[in-house]
């Protein structure tokens, strides 16, 4: 083999070598990143991700301050819950007195009649009255004119009757009552017993009711009086000045037309959290599709916080804003297993700039919308402006974490900057996308 072989050969197993171990990188912080799903902790708060509370400092002047805050840590004093007793929720309760007497009472000892000398109490019971069935007839009366005569061929018009006024029935043609339409829609929804389960324990008790009839009651329901009132809130939703928007998976078993393993979206709009009403309205859509959210959010020209999915730029007429904590997770989950590399890692220096961020936006909470914005120009901006000029310093390539991170940072970059320019507009998405 000539020398100039052996050297396009060595250069070639270099390249591969430098692949291989690209490869293998990126598959051991998979692995890492797995491991963390399954037995670690999901939380992303600076005290767990950052060495149990020891933040990273960005200047050199302030080293000396964090060795310190390691050494020393002060400890809230521990305040123990007042014990709650048992007449302080008893109190709220019926009381039902029984008395348990003798009657004609004679005395053991001599035979003389007892005179009764007082009453004590010896203790409370909590009773639970098992949930009862019975049956609300409704007759209604009827009358009649007796001017109008009593046989036909004594008339001219027909005899006038009236019926007593009476509340027809909630589902027409059904038995169903509102009491016990509301007592399954609340073991449904508010305890989460599905309705197979709930058929199981009405028929212990007699009743034959099936799942079938109790989930067509649900959906008229459904339809009848709680979509008027969704309608409504879909309204007040697109009046306001903020929205938050979000999607994630669902799976729908035996939908019309499409197989059991589709993955469907559930979307979910809600208002800003500075805002002086709380709506939160569920969409069901069959795909991702950007389509749907412009269509949910039509005529809305306010501002729209969410991720950094590119089908909300489908919105028109919408101001876009991104999500800080969405971009901030993205470093954490580049952070080195090895927590003594934190001071030379890149991703846990930005970190450090996203808790600096949300420490000077906690400290304007209670300002009104024009100061929080004065503030944010003032004491915000500066850090995204560095952050962001460091941040194209960093050279990353190929595959990994810490790349995908910065790309969806600089790829966000707009959008994070848009919240400088009202008050009201939340610096995340956490409200729609909470953890």
């Amino acid at each position: 083999m000539s020398e100039q072989n052996m050297t396009l050969e060595i250069a070639s197993l270099r390249n591969e070598n430098a692949v291989l171990k690209e490869e293998l990188a990126l598959a051991n912080q998979q692995l890492e990143w797995f491991r963390k799903q399954v037995f670690g902790r999901k939380t992303e708060q600076t005290s767990v991700v950052m060495d149990f509370g020891v933040q990273l400092s960005m200047f050199e002047n302030d080293k000396t301050e964090a060795v310190s805050a390691a050494q020393a840590v002060t400890v809230p004093e521990h305040k123990r819950r007042k014990k709650r007793i048992h007449d302080e929720w008893m109190n709220s309760l019926i009381v039902g007195v029984e008395y348990h007497k003798i009657n004609d009472p004679v005395c053991e000892i001599c035979g003389s009649k007892m005179n009764e000398s007082g009453e004590e109490k010896a203790y409370d019971e909590l009773i639970y009255s098992p949930a009862r069935f019975h049956i609300r007839r409704h007759i209604v009366h009827k009358y009649k004119c007796p001017e109008c005569g009593e046989k036909p061929e004594e008339r001219d018009e027909n005899c006038h009757i009236i019926r007593a006024p009476y509340p027809h029935a909630m589902i027409p043609g059904s038995y169903c009552s509102p009491e016990l339409l509301a007592h399954i829609i609340f073991e449904k929804y508010a305890k989460a017993v599905p309705l197979h389960r709930q058929q199981k324990g009405l028929n212990s008790k007699g009743i034959p009711l099936l799942k079938a009839t109790m989930s067509n009651w649900v959906g008229i329901a459904a339809q009848k009086w709680c979509l008027p009132i969704v309608e409504k809130m879909h309204g007040l939703l697109l009046s306001g000045n903020v929205i938050h928007a979000y999607e994630t998976t669902v799976q729908v078993l035996h939908e019309e037309g499409r197989k059991p393993t589709s993955v469907s979206r559930m979307w979910v709009y809600c208002s800003g959290k500075m805002n002086d009403r709380s709506i939160i309205i569920f969409d069901y859509q069959p795909t991702r599709k950007g389509e749907h959210a412009a269509e949910f959010l039509r005529g809305f020209i306010g501002y729209l916080v969410c991720d950094g999915y590119d089908a909300y730029n489908a919105v028109k007429g919408a101001k876009r804003c991104g999500c800080m904590t969405h971009t901030r997770r993205g470093f954490v989950q580049a952070l080195p297993s090895d927590k003594k590399a934190y001071r030379t890692s890149v991703a846990a220096k930005a970190v450090e700039y996203f808790n600096r961020i949300y420490h000077e936006e906690n400290l304007q909470k209670d300002m009104s919308c024009v100061k929080r914005q004065e503030q944010r120009l003032a004491k915000i901006k500066p850090l995204l402006d560095e952050f962001f000029a460091w941040l194209e310093t960093v050279q990353v390539s190929g595959k990994g974490k810490l790349a995908d991170a910065v790309r969806y940072a600089l790829n966000e970059r707009e959008y994070l900057y848009t919240f400088l320019e009202n008050g009201d507009v939340p610096i995340d998405n956490n409200r729609a996308q909470p953890g």
